[in-house]
C-alpha cells in the first residue's frame, strides 16, 4: 500500500478507499494508493499546523543548511527518482531525470533565501521613529500537483516554501504518488523536523480539504483549467491565497524566413516528447505563408524515426499515463478525422509491446480553428497544424485563444521576433525555442485562462508568493514624547 507521510513518517490513514497504480508500458497493477479519508486530511494539516511556529522560528541559517543538504542527497539520488517517475508515468528516463533536474534549480534558487526574504529599514523616518519592514511565512500551505510531472512541479513551490518557513501538505496525483513519499523520506533525511513535510494522498475527499481548512494559508496547484477555476474559487472564498495554474493550447508560429530545418526539429521535440503530456507541449503549429507542405514533409521524415516503447528500455517516447487517458486521445484523433483534418501521420496504431497504453506520434494537417483537436487540450502526441497568410493572422490566431500558458516564433528576421514577443498574449515566449521553461530565478506561469490568482510559480514571485509583508514603526522610550496627543500622528 502506497501511504501518507504524516508526524515525519509512513502513515496508513483511516479509509478503505484506494485506487490502482499502474506501470503504464506493461498496463500491470504495481500497487495501490490510499485515498485520505476526511480524518486523514484532518490528521494531515492538524501535523502541518502543530510544526509551523517551530519551523517559522527556526533561524535562517538552520533553515538553509537544511535545503543544502536536501539538494546533496537529491543530486547524489536523482537517478533512483527518475526511476519511480518513469515506472508509474511512463516517460523515458533520460526525460525523467531531466524533470528532476529542473526541480533541482528551484532547490538550489532556494537555498539563497535568506538575500531574497531580506527587508528594509529606514532610520529616522520621523523624529526618533524608525521604519523597518520584513517578510515572514504565511503559514502551512497546500501544494497540489498534477500527474505529468510529479516531481517537477511540486519542486516549483515546497523548496521556496520550506526556505521561507512555511510548512507544506503535498498532495500528489494519485495516478503517479511514489516519487512524493520519496521526496518525504529524503527530506527526513536531510533534517527537516517532523510535520514541516506531509504527504496527503488522495483525490477530491484530499483537495477540498485542504481548501476548506482554516488552517491552510495559501494554496499552489497545477491542473486542467476547469480544475483551477474550482480551486481559485474554492480557496479564495475560504480566505486563501490561491495561485493554480491552469491548460494550455501552445502555438509555435513559423514564419517563411524561419530555418525549417531547426523548425521541424522543434515541431517534433516540444509536440511529441513526453507522449505529449506536457502543459508547455507544442500542440499548435502555425505556419505562416507557402512553407506548410515543406515544413510537414520534414516533420514526417523525423516522425518516422521515433522509437515508441518502454520508457525504461532505448526508445524517444513511452506510453500514455493510463488506459483511460490513451482512450480519451484516440477519440480526439477520430474526431479530427471526422471534423476534416488531413491526418498525415496516425499513431492510433503504435504499439511499444505488451499491454501499454500506445499511442504514436500523429500529425494533422488543415486544421482550423472550430475543431476538436484545436479547441481542447488534448493532453497527448497531437501535433495540429494550422495554415495563416501572413503574420498578423497567425498573431491574431495566438490571441483569440482562451489559453495563454506559452508560445514560440521561429525566424531569422530580429525585429519580427521582437514585434512578437511585444504583441503575443502569453506568459511564456520563446524565440527559437520551442518549450520556454524559465530558469528558476524567473517566474513560471501563464495568462488568460491559463493563469488564476496573481503570481506565477518560483522566482521572486514564488517568493512573495509565500511570504507576507509586515512594517514596523519603532520609537524608544524618550521623555520628550511622553503626554497626551488624540490627533493622528504627524510626520516631524
Amino acid at each position: 500500500m502506497i501511504q501518507h507521510w504524516i508526524d515525519g513518517k509512513p502513515a496508513p490513514g483511516t479509509g478503505d478507499r484506494t485506487a490502482p497504480v499502474t506501470n503504464p508500458a506493461t498496463g500491470a497493477v504495481t500497487g495501490r494508493v490510499a485515498l485520505a479519508s476526511a480524518e486523514d486530511a484532518a490528521a494531515a494539516i492538524a501535523s502541518a499546523a502543530a510544526a509551523f511556529p517551530a519551523w517559522r522560528d527556526t533561524s535562517l541559517a538552520r533553515r538553509t543548511r537544511v535545503l543544502f543538504a536536501f539538494r546533496e542527497l537529491l543530486n547524489a539520488r536523482k537517478h533512483e527518482l527518475a526511476e519511480i517517475i518513469t515506472a508509474e508515468h511512463g516517460k523515458v528516463l533520460s526525460d525523467a531525470l531531466g524533470e528532476v533536474s529542473r526541480g533541482q534549480e528551484v532547490v538550489e534558487f532556494a537555498c539563497g533565501i535568506p538575500h531574497l526574504i531580506k527587508g528594509e529599514y529606514t532610520e529616522n523616518a520621523s523624529t526618533r521613529v524608525d521604519v523597518s519592514s520584513v517578510r515572514q511565512p504565511v503559514g502551512p500551505v497546500a501544494v497540489i500537483s498534477p500527474f505529468n510531472f510529479p516531481v517537477m512541479v511540486p519542486m516549483w513551490f515546497f523548496p521556496i516554501a520550506i526556505a521561507a518557513g512555511d510548512t507544506v501538505v503535498l498532495k500528489p496525483s494519485e495516478k503517479d504518488p511514489s516519487a512524493a513519499l520519496w521526496l518525504a523520506e529524503l527530506w527526513a533525511e536531510a533534517g527537516l523536523p517532523d510535520g514541516v513535510f506531509t504527504v496527503l494522498q488522495g483525490d477530491k475527499v484530499a483537495v477540498d480539504a485542504l481548501l476548506t481548512s482554516p488552517d491552510i494559508k495559501a494554496v499552489s496547484f497545477v491542473g486542467s483549467t476547469p480544475i483551477a477555476r474550482y480551486v481559485y474559487e474554492t480557496g479564495t472564498a475560504h480566505g486563501k491565497r490561491v495561485q493554480a495554474l491552469g491548460g494550455a493550447k501552445n502555438h509555435m508560429l513559423v514564419l517563411p524566413d524561419a530555418d525549417l530545418d531547426l523548425a521541424a526539429d522543434a515541431a517534433v521535440n516540444a509536440g511529441y516528447g513526453s507522449a505529449g503530456e506536457r502543459c508547455m507541449a507544442i500542440s499548435a503549429l502555425v505556419a505562416v505563408g507557402d512553407i506548410a507542405d515543406a515544413l510537414i514533409e520534414k516533420i514526417v521524415e523525423r516522425t518516422a524515426t521515433l522509437r515508441v516503447g518502454d520508457g525504461t528500455t532505448d526508445v524517444d517516447m513511452g506510453p500514455l499515463v493510463t488506459r483511460e487517458h490513451r482512450d480519451r486521445v484516440a477519440a480526439f484523433v477520430d474526431a479530427g478525422v471526422a471534423q476534416g483534418a488531413r491526418l498525415v501521420v496516425d499513431g492510433r496504431t503504435a504499439d511499444g509491446g505488451g499491454d501499454g497504453f500506445w499511442l504514436g506520434p500523429t500529425l494533422f494537417d488543415r486544421v482550423t480553428p472550430e475543431m476538436s483537436i484545436y479547441t481542447e487540450e488534448i493532453f497527448g502526441p497531437v501535433l495540429s497544424v494550422l495554415r495563416v497568410r501572413t503574420y498578423e493572422e497567425g498573431l491574431k490566431l495566438i490571441n483569440s485563444n482562451p489559453y495563454g500558458n506559452g508560445t514560440a516564433v521561429f525566424t531569422r528576421d530580429g525585429g519580427a521576433a521582437r514585434r512578437f514577443q511585444n504583441e503575443v498574449e502569453a506568459g511564456m515566449v520563446g524565440i527559437n525555442v520551442p518549450i520556454p521553461v524559465p530558469m528558476a530565478y524567473y517566474s513560471f506561469g501563464g495568462w488568460k485562462s491559463s493563469l488564476f490568482g496573481d503570481t506565477h510559480a518560483h522566482g521572486l514571485e514564488g517568493v512573495r508568493f509565500f511570504t507576507r509583508n509586515k512594517v514596523v514603526t519603532a520609537r524608544w522610550p524618550d521623555p520628550s514624547h511622553g503626554g497626551l496627543n488624540l490627533g493622528f500622528p504627524e510626520n516631524a
